[in-house]
């Protein structure tokens, strides 16, 4: 194994506290990548390496031989950009139309506009209504970071573009630099995991509870539940985010509960009580504010393996910062350094929300490592991981930039059955990792927000 891929593995699979010797089991295969100035398609074959690597592990740890990985460098460019193919119906756009990328009197700033509170906090900074031409207007008259403090002030979602110098100069990015790409930290254990003797389906009987959004936590449990893992993913009355929910609630069940209201709060402690996994995407404060932080949770649920990600790390002065992948880009000179690549004249963002899609098998992967330390140590694990931390995790990775295309798709690579969604049928892409005699597939097809009942699948 040898290449930026294979250095990025190794970088992502010690980071989660894997042992050297099972690098070996991996092999790349497929050629082509995704154009950028970045290595995007190494980082997400690497991250996706780590998670099946994390597999494999726990496949030993029960008593079988280590199985070999085959990454398909192809397939995992496409499931890095989308993986579902609608049959007779579109996913929704994701993006709102005044969401983007704005020149100021001195810069550049992305809006991220996309759910309607931080829409109504920039609009209102901004004094405009919801028309991008208007939009436009006003933000000219603004300078960046002038913009950028206001709109975040105002509970809304914004970045200045910034270089990367730039970034590794400011108070944040220096704190983001001094902190792990995956911090892991073991604590007491519980009681013994309910996992069924099923080599092929290593997570069956492992309950995952899933508070995350877009996107990385929603890729890192879609992951689990690839394995067998009963993932139950839980959202406010109501958010939704109709372009990306066909994408990332393959495998899960979703319901809905109100954390501020009484009877649902009790079903949340009973749900955590039980639950085995718990991955949590919140700003670093809010489950706190809710109640819910790291202590609260060790004592509904002794023994938990909890996941934790924000945007912009956990520590700094920005650690409760609102963010999104793409803001990540802009504030850390991802964006800056694309545009030099392409030698254009406004902000370049990586062809994909790759940082998310990164953390969120690292999520995966720190959860599995969890789920085996739980198993041979009987302990607990905390992890924490940030976008920006990712982000830090593929600029030092960069080298020379992408120049092999790939190859169009065709449809060898879907898989052979149409899933059955909420919104109609669809093709998949096929699995873009392969363990051997441990295969990918998931029980239930992707399915709206708020549909299943808030309880644990009986075993």
């Amino acid at each position: 194994m040898d290449g930026i891929a294979a250095a990025l593995t190794r970088t992502a699979w010690t980071a989660v506290g894997g042992e050297a010797g099972a690098l070996d089991a991996v092999k790349f295969t497929g050629d082509g990548e995704l154009p950028s100035a970045y290595p995007v398609t190494d980082a997400g074959c690497a991250a996706i390496a780590a998670a099946a690597l994390a597999i494999a592990e726990l496949v030993a740890a029960r008593g079988e031989k280590l199985p070999a990985i085959t990454v398909d460098r192809r397939l995992a460019s496409f499931w890095l950009f989308r993986s579902i193919r609608p049959i007779g119906w579109k996913v929704p756009p994701v993006w709102n139309a005044t969401a983007g990328d704005y020149p100021t009197r001195d810069g550049w700033i992305k809006l991220h506009n996309n759910q309607p509170h931080h829409r109504a906090a920039s609009l209102k900074v901004l004094g405009a209504p919801e028309e991008r031409d208007a939009v436009a207007r006003a933000v000219a008259s603004w300078g960046t970071t002038e913009l950028e403090t206001a709109i975040v002030a105002a509970g809304g979602c914004a970045a200045e573009m910034r270089s990367a110098a730039a970034w590794a100069a400011h108070p944040q990015g220096q704190a983001v630099a001094a902190e792990p790409l995956v911090h892991m930290a073991a604590r007491d254990g519980g009681t013994a995991l309910p996992l069924a003797d099923v080599a092929a389906r290593p997570l069956q009987g492992l309950r995952v509870l899933d508070l995350t959004r877009v996107l990385a936590g929603p890729i890192g449990t879609r992951f689990l539940a690839g394995y067998g893992a009963d993932v139950l993913r839980i959202d406010p009355p109501t958010w939704d985010e109709p372009g990306l929910v066909p994408e990332v609630t393959l495998g899960k069940r979703c319901a809905r509960l109100d954390l501020r209201a009484d009877a649902d709060r009790a079903t949340f402690e009973a749900l955590l009580g039980e639950a085995h996994v718990f991955v949590n995407g919140y700003r670093s404060d809010a489950l706190d504010r809710l109640g819910y932080g790291a202590a609260a949770r060790r004592r509904l649920s002794p023994g938990l393996i909890d996941v934790c990600l924000d945007a912009y790390g956990w520590t700094g002065p920005w650690a409760t910062r609102r963010g999104f992948d793409s803001l990540v880009q802009l504030s850390s000179g991802i964006a800056e350094a694309g545009m030099c690549w392409r030698n254009a004249d406004k902000p370049v963002s990586l062809p994909v929300q790759a940082l998310d899609e990164a953390t969120g098998y690292l999520i995966a992967a720190a959860a599995i490592r969890g789920v085996t330390h739980r198993l041979t140590r009987g302990t607990g694990l905390d992890a924490r991981l940030s976008l920006a931390r990712t982000a830090k995790f593929l600029i030092d990775a960069r080298g020379e930039p992408a120049v092999a295309p790939l190859a169009p798709e065709t449809p060898a690579d879907l898989m052979p059955a149409i899933e059955q969604t909420s919104w109609g049928p669809a093709h998949r892409i096929a699995p873009p990792v392969v363990i051997a005699g441990v295969p990918m597939r998931w029980d239930r097809p992707a399915c709206a927000l708020g549909i299943a009942a808030a309880r644990w699948v009986e075993s």
